[in-house]
């Protein structure tokens, strides 16, 4: 069972509530490019291409492998903050959080929250 974090849609648009689920991100983790565009999370997208180029100019001075003991410590925090950062785009979409669902899967979560 899964802590979801549902919201709706903002006023005049007819979509399924959002079921944002509280735990670790193996996407966001492995895969942090393809998760923000897949979430719309733009400026979030920015800042970590922002933080890979400064690792990579970095990588000479502080050593290959801190740079890329760095590279993992940023994904891995990514993989942990992915739901929050999910929460807070939909906020600033407008979207509004209706409270909190424990669920098998999120399709069970949305189908709680219609009711």
């Amino acid at each position: 069972m899964t802590l979801y974090a549902i919201f709706d849609p903002r006023l005049g648009k007819p979509a399924l509530p959002a079921a944002i689920p509280e735990r670790f991100s193996w996407l966001a983790a492995l895969l942090p490019p393809v998760f923000l565009l897949r979430h719309g999370l733009w400026l979030e997208l920015v800042v970590f291409c922002v933080k890979l180029v400064a690792l990579i100019l970095l990588a000479p001075f502080i050593g290959d492998g801190a740079a890329f003991l760095l590279y993992g410590l940023l994904a891995l925090w990514l993989g942990f903050a992915a739901p929050g950062l999910r929460r807070h785009g939909l906020a600033w979409r407008g979207w509004r959080h209706r409270g909190d669902r424990v669920a098998a899967s999120a399709d069970l979560a949305q189908l709680e929250a219609m009711q």
